[in-house]
């Protein structure tokens, strides 16, 4: 016997107030934005610059000592991870200790290497000085990095609109790159509200997010066109919510299966890993939410021909019949 958390069909009507639906997005948008214009984000190293410094070790790096060691110096934002390389000998114990920029300085000063360098060794006495490599992050280069990663953004959602309109119709293209903006920016809503720290792995869990929201809405469109070619006759509102229940047992189970892991990842993979895995959290539970509630609702306001069996005028759906 299966185990079911879905039923095999469902009859939910999820259009009964889907203006609500889309007022309550739309002003969780205005917060999230409100947010971020008022406190902004806490920028990482990545953005904000900082210095890297490399150190080797004789004994087994314990982190918890390290960062135990590094506090009285209240250098800010530390991150200290063990490096693990199997290209290593069996005694190199190497570990990575990032920085944040000190008063606004584009490195860490020479005074400040030595006082932690001193507090390390006296934490660990097998630690070897001078560190192995000392690396900063002006913010030059942290600039550069905040314009790539809005633009990688922005470029990801513009080729979903292209590849949507060219697959279905505009109407659809609208309403999938509505729910990504949506997506994105409640996800640095949240990041904004609560100070989490925001780095460059927090912008490759936007771009996952981005990818795995779109996978939810193009099933639930491709759904949808086979209905209105199906039944011609219904009202939009119930191919829609026809649509949506027949593809509820696999969206819930995807999502479910993904949550599983990303949970486990949370609580387990310790603080290297819990910005980006927090994102992914968040962005599975707003995306599987707005491909339901926002793209569906979307494309419900701005209404789609019914007759596939023409073509048209200038709707750009000549790969409409292509599986990809």
């Amino acid at each position: 016997m299966r185990l079911k958390l879905v039923p095999s069909e469902t009859n939910f009507d999820f259009f009964a107030r889907w203006k609500l639906w889309l007022g309550i997005s739309g002003a969780m948008m205005v917060v999230a934005l409100v947010s971020f214009l008022l406190q902004g984000l806490n920028y990482g190293i990545d953005f904000s610059g900082g210095t890297t410094i490399r150190a080797e070790s004789t004994s087994q790096i314990d982190v918890g000592i390290y960062r135990e060691a590094l506090q009285p110096l209240n250098l800010g934002d530390v991150t200290i991870v063990g490096v693990f390389d199997p290209t290593f000998a069996g005694a190199q114990n190497i570990v990575s200790i990032t920085i944040q920029a000190q008063d606004g300085a584009e490195a860490v000063g020479a005074g400040t290497i030595e006082a932690l360098g001193a507090a390390l060794q006296a934490a660990d006495p097998g630690l070897q000085l001078p560190f192995s490599s000392v690396e900063s992050v002006g913010p030059t280069v942290s600039g550069e990095l905040i314009t790539t990663a809005i633009l990688a953004v922005l470029l990801a959602i513009g080729a979903v609109l292209v590849y949507i309109w060219l697959r279905f119709e505009w109407q659809f293209a609208v309403g999938a790159v509505i729910a990504l903006v949506h997506d994105v920016i409640l996800t640095i809503g949240i990041f904004s509200e609560l100070q989490i720290r925001f780095d460059l792995p927090i912008i490759a869990a936007l771009l996952t997010i981005v990818g795995y929201s779109l996978n939810d809405t193009v099933v639930v469109f491709d759904r949808v066109r086979e209905n209105l070619r199906r039944y011609k006759k219904k009202d939009l509102k119930e191919v829609l919510n026809l649509s949506i229940n027949e593809t509820l047992s696999r969206t819930f189970m995807t999502s479910f299966t993904t949550l599983l892991a990303l949970f486990s990842l949370f609580f387990l993979g310790g603080d290297v890993i819990r910005g980006f895995v927090f994102a992914m959290i968040w962005g599975v539970i707003v995306g599987t939410y707005s491909s339901i509630f926002v793209a569906s609702a979307t494309l419900l306001f701005l209404g789609v021909k019914r007759d596939w069996s023409k073509p048209s005028a200038g709707a750009g759906t000549q790969f409409e019949n292509i599986d990809a």
